[in-house]
């Protein structure tokens, strides 16, 4: 079980960034290297299909501002759900009980939502610059940082995970400080007193 939390975990994260891209990486890891930590089901020629359509619609998609911010709102209950699954289907493929897939299911779950409460949250902020450069430039270094932890966490798991929760802590305390100056600058706009 010890074992299977970097992956969930790790997996998590990215799906929270990229849901399609996770299952993309990860199937293709598995089709061409047989991995065994990796579900035979993400492997599968549908589901490689169906991965690679939905990417490149999203690729599209978050490359183009206030649509991504559009694509986001819908992804809140996309990108933790894709991560339940694949959590569930990494348990089920590892042998775990019902209580621990269940448990897997939650941290997937749970760690894709706040990451993707840190993407959503930035893109916002990324997304009242003028210009629309910055919002290509994150959106490429979101994917290139998804493929990076999903390669390394399937060549070392723990190291991705170390790196995934120090990502996730520091993306929250980014949006916890964003949202405050926001918060302070739309108090002192609309002239109530500054707390």
């Amino acid at each position: 079980m010890t074992n299977l939390i970097p992956l969930v975990f790790s997996s998590g994260w990215a799906s929270g960034v990229n849901a399609y891209l996770v299952v993309l990486v990860l199937g293709l890891a598995d089709r061409f290297g047989d991995f065994t930590e990796i579900p035979d089901i993400l492997a599968r020629t549908d589901v490689l299909i169906g991965a690679g359509l939905l990417y490149v619609m999203e690729f599209v998609a978050d490359k183009v501002p206030y649509i991504d911010s559009a694509w986001d709102t819908i992804s809140t209950f996309v990108r933790p759900t894709v991560a339940a699954a694949i959590a569930v289907a990494i348990g089920t493929h590892q042998g775990t009980s019902a209580i621990e897939t269940i448990g897997l299911a939650g941290l997937g779950g749970g760690t894709a939502f706040a990451s993707h409460s840190v993407k959503a949250g930035s893109r916002l902020a990324v997304n009242s610059s003028p210009e629309p450069v910055s919002n290509l430039i994150a959106s490429l270094a979101e994917d290139g940082l998804v493929v990076c932890v999903m390669v390394l966490l399937i060549h070392h798991p723990w190291i991705a995970l170390a790196i995934t929760l120090t990502l996730l802590i520091a993306g929250l305390g980014l949006l916890w400080w964003l949202m405050g100056k926001i918060r302070r600058g739309w108090r002192r706009w609309k002239g109530r007193p500054i707390t």
